[in-house]
């Protein structure tokens, strides 16, 4: 598509009259000092080169610097996680949780908080290359893992997969990753009679453009969305929409080196029900501040400090003014 379009751009018309300014006026009908100034602006412009467009993102990435500030990591009691490399490419991991965790109750969204209290024990192997296997495993029996090979500069392939000991709660998804010059695609199979398929184009230095489609062979469901990602030098917005019903729309700025601001906004067309929220992620010397307050009247925050090289304290907040429902966390990681 790329080459197409810049043959065509590649061929200037032939105009028989003066050559217009960026206004749409000839300079000559214009005061010396305007008609250089017109010049000038027509010369800053360069023509775009759509044969050498950027690669764009890919398709599950398009809110990533959005989501940074939107979505931190709040928990609600005592965190603490240790990593340990044996070797350049091999290294193990411990962590421990201690709090709530939040299970459905009813309907209308209610929520119960149970007490858990969990080990995980982990290990990654990464290549130099980039290849990697991550594995984790509970002390209840929940193991998660992660694979990722890149056949080659275009083609890459992953699994991921969840075993527990609950029947049908089970998950594992397989990931078929095409990478071109100005494009990105994705084929993806999971368990469940999942298959789904996404594609982003740049199709201008700023601008991509892309969709998706899914079909659920087991619950008889399929889906189509469309999506646009444009990226300035120091803004990010996307759109997104789908036939289930839902528009998403998210916009990232960043400031400074140190601040990015964030916002984002859902409608649900089923449901008539619109959310937006607010965030923020400030880098200071030592620690990194992210919050974000939303439309239900939750506000959030979370704070990573430095203590020393390869240490790092955590203190995690959340409050729901609305449900009166408070929760605080700390905690802890060690190692690099």
């Amino acid at each position: 598509m790329g080459s197409m379009i810049s043959t065509a751009e590649a061929r200037e018309p032939v105009q028989d009259g003066p050559s217009l300014g960026p206004s749409g006026v000839s300079p000559g009908f214009l005061p010396p000092a305007a008609a250089a100034i017109a010049k000038q602006q027509g010369a800053r412009r360069p023509a775009t080169d759509y044969a050498n467009l950027p690669c764009p993102v890919k398709y599950e990435e398009l809110q990533r610097e959005a989501l940074m500030s939107l979505k931190p990591d709040l928990f609600e009691g005592l965190k603490f996680d240790f990593s340990k490399p044996l070797n350049m490419n091999f290294a193990v991991t411990h962590s421990i949780y201690m709090g709530n965790v939040e299970m459905p109750m009813g309907g209308a969204g209610a929520t119960l908080k149970v007490p858990v209290g969990t080990y995980e024990f982990g290990a990654n192997l990464i290549s130099s290359k980039g290849d990697m296997m991550i594995g984790r495993i509970t002390n209840d029996g929940r193991l998660t893992g992660r694979v990722k090979y890149d056949v080659n500069e275009m083609i890459s392939a992953k699994t991921q997969l969840q075993l527990v000991q609950d029947e049908g709660q089970s998950h594992v998804m397989l990931d078929l990753d095409f990478k071109g010059k100005d494009w990105n695609s994705q084929a993806k199979v999971g368990n469940g009679g999942f298959y789904g398929f996404n594609y982003l184009q740049s199709v201008t230095p700023n601008l991509a453009l892309g969709g998706e489609t899914f079909w659920l062979s087991q619950a008889m469901k399929s889906g189509v969305g469309f999506a646009a990602r444009h990226q300035g030098e120091k803004h990010i917005a996307t759109a997104q929409i789908a036939t289930t019903g839902l528009v998403s729309l998210n916009y990232a700025h960043r400031l400074s080196e140190k601040v990015t601001l964030a916002s984002d906004f859902m409608w649900n067309w089923n449901t008539r029900e619109p959310a937006a929220s607010f965030g923020y992620d400030y880098m200071l010397r030592q620690c990194r501040l992210r919050g974000k307050v939303d439309t239900d009247g939750k506000v959030g925050a979370y704070l990573e400090e430095r203590v020393n090289v390869g240490v790092n304290f955590i203190l995690s907040a959340e409050l729901d003014h609305v449900k009166k429902d408070y929760k605080f966390g700390f905690g802890m990681t060690v190692g690099e």
